[in-house]
């Protein structure tokens, strides 16, 4: 048995994946049928509900834990695999934080990357973005150590549009015993944080752990949850085809498999971010892309990985019914990272 294989053996039987199975079965949404009947019964607006209250109370639990330890934490790390949620989580966190009396400030890893034109490419023209290496870490280091010991730090600023760090970076200082909060694809890898110790970081990881089987029984895998949110973000916010994103994927788990999902064990807290009512939405703004992209990759036999995996998202879509008025989408909710229009964004 491989080494990647046990480890997710081991995150299948974490309490978390209980806890989510339980919850989708009594509200009746363990199933693609079962998320039909719903919508169909009117019961739609009811989880959309329920699911946001859910996810807000872990967070408000994960703020909780933080406090507890509060007199050795100075550091919280938000980390989890590609279109999990990180942004959201950590922008609510922090707000629960700062309810809860604490003083922080927020440093966001993606303004590290290395510019555009030092990033290596594939035969296909794309690049490898979703690596460690793919950001400046021996910097991410100094500006931690410099925050930490009260010392002003320049920060990058990293602008996507033109894939370059901004001429000037910005000054961060923490006052006394204000708290640092990282957010980042790779935030608990080991490297990114090693003149931190152990127990002065809190550490959260977000996955959305989506307990939903089929009409064949089998459960869909978390990943094409968060494939499906990426080509939505990419498509609407990016001006980057799901064409594209489903040809990139490949790079997004080998990454994954390797430095992001086995630190899931490490960590202090484990947040669900995947909400049982975003496939009717995603199913809205995807279906035509993915029909799409299905075509095109079937008739590229180097990029049978590419179809397969947009065959098996396009197969969710076309079980699922369609929610057209996304209006019932709170401005609050994880999802709007992914649709627009939220107040986190």
């Amino acid at each position: 048995m491989s080494k990647n294989k046990i480890e997710w053996e081991e995150v299948y039987e974490l309490e978390i994946v209980k806890k989510a199975r339980r919850w989708n079965r009594l509200r009746d949404v363990y199933t693609i049928e079962g998320i039909n009947r719903r919508i169909e019964q009117g019961g739609y607006p009811e989880v959309v509900r329920d699911a946001d209250r859910a996810y807000e109370a872990t967070i408000w639990q994960t703020a909780g834990e933080v406090l507890k330890n509060r007199d050795r934490i100075r550091l919280v790390i938000v980390a989890g695999p590609s279109s999990s949620g990180k942004t959201t989580t950590t922008l609510k966190l922090c707000e629960c934080l700062r309810t809860m009396g604490e003083k922080l400030k927020l440093l966001a890893l993606d303004n590290y990357f290395w510019n555009l034109a030092d990033q290596p490419r594939d035969r296909h023209g794309d690049y490898n973005f979703e690596t460690p290496r793919a950001l400046d870490i021996k910097s991410i280091n100094r500006n931690i150590t410099e925050l930490l010991a009260g010392r002003e730090a320049v920060i990058p600023v990293y602008d996507f549009k033109t894939g370059r760090r901004k001429e000037e970076g910005t000054k961060m200082k923490l006052e006394g015993g204000e708290l640092l909060v990282v957010e980042g694809l790779h935030g608990l890898f080991a490297d990114m944080t090693r003149g931190v110790s152990k127990e002065e970081k809190f550490r959260v990881y977000i996955e959305a752990v989506c307990q939903l089987k089929n009409r064949a029984g089998d459960y869909i895998p978390w990943t094409d949850i968060r494939l499906l949110r990426r080509m939505l973000r990419d498509s609407l916010h990016r001006n980057y085809p799901p064409l594209k994103t489903v040809g990139h994927w490949h790079y997004v788990r080998k990454s994954e498999k390797e430095y992001i999902v086995p630190f899931i064990k490490d960590a202090d807290m484990v947040i669900n971010g995947y909400l049982p009512y975003e496939l009717p939405i995603h199913k809205k703004y995807l279906y035509p892309n993915l029909k799409e992209a299905v075509s095109h990759y079937q008739e590229e036999s180097e990029r049978a990985d590419a179809f397969k995996r947009a065959s098996r998202c396009l197969g969710w879509l076309e079980e699922i019914l369609v929610w057209e008025d996304d209006s019932i989408i709170p401005a609050t909710s994880l999802l709007r990272e992914f649709i627009g229009g939220g107040i986190y964004h």
